[in-house]
């Protein structure tokens, strides 16, 4: 049995076939979960701060997971401080809509939406960046290939957990390369036939940074999905674009929808070019696709 005094903190960097690996004292653990987890509600996932007893140089055993600031279940990661949502120029283009969803759930979630356009040398980013920085969120142009480029974005990865999202092939892994010292994630050519990334990243790990911090690399498409809690999220759908609150509350009709309704003091700030019109589709996308979740549908 470990003894009380080789109990640690730290953090699970990367899960695979039941085992934990968690990184403290400069090193990485390899860690069993103590055995009655498997009768409670939580596991451990990657991300979580967890409380784990030494067992050897380089072993241990998670006996207590920490509460979470927040956790995804797509993927399946927890307490994510910031989401870095990359696009590139083509192969595949910005889609807006991919955009202004993945920073509806990041709002969600309580977690900082950062935007980022890689390929700064294949077109004119511009009126993207008009688009992102008026609604409000820190937005950089950036290309992997020039590090000097990089400079401004590398701030908001320090002391702090990030996950990087958005299309396979926009050069998410070039740009964590290309950001730390050290770093040497497996990269791979766009698919021409398919327009986007032949899938390179095959489970979710966190990489400890030179300023401090984690970030992510994540396997999929677009990443970051809401499947939980959806009927929550749909109610709440309207907060999850910030730049549309300050026209929150205007609206003639108490159970106004914000989409086609008179009286709509968000349409009105629409209308006046207040809000971009790309967020308004979006929202009116998105909360089509959520219009027939109901509450018992909805995961708790």
């Amino acid at each position: 049995m470990a003894d009380s005094n080789n109990s640690q903190t730290g953090v699970i960097v990367k899960a695979i076939s039941g085992f934990y690996y968690v990184s403290c004292l400069n090193r990485i653990f390899e860690c069993k979960a103590r055995g009655n987890f498997r009768h409670s509600e939580i596991s451990p996932i990657v991300g979580d701060k967890v409380s784990f007893d030494i067992i050897s140089h380089n072993s241990g055993v998670i006996v207590e997971i920490l509460p979470r600031k927040s956790a995804l279940s797509r993927p399946l990661i927890a307490n994510i401080d910031k989401i870095i949502i990359v696009s590139a120029f083509k192969n595949p283009s910005p889609d807006t809509y991919l955009i202004d969803r993945l920073t509806a759930i990041a709002v969600y979630n309580n977690i900082t939406p950062v935007i980022v356009f890689n390929k700064s040398d294949t077109g004119d980013f511009s009126e993207f960046e008009r688009i992102y920085k008026n609604a409000g969120f820190n937005t950089y142009i950036v290309s992997a290939l020039f590090r000097d480029s990089l400079n401004e974005l590398k701030n908001e990865f320090q002391d702090c957990i990030c996950a990087m999202c958005g299309n396979s092939g926009v050069g998410k892994s070039s740009l964590i390369n290309a950001l730390f010292d050290g770093f040497s994630l497996k990269t791979a050519e766009v698919s021409i036939s398919l327009g986007r990334g032949k899938h390179t990243t095959r489970h979710t790990e966190l990489f400890e940074n030179d300023v401090g911090g984690f970030v992510a690399d994540t396997p999929g498409f677009s990443s970051i999905e809401q499947r939980d809690n959806l009927y929550d999220f749909k109610q709440n759908l309207v907060r999850c674009f910030p730049d549309f609150m300050p026209y929150y509350g205007n609206c003639a009709f108490s159970d106004c929808t914000h989409t086609c309704e008179p009286g709509c003091g968000i349409l009105d700030a629409l209308n006046s070019g207040l809000i971009e019109k790309t967020r308004h589709l979006s929202y009116t996308a998105l909360s089509g696709e959520l219009k027939s979740v109901t509450g018992w549908q909805s995961k708790k």
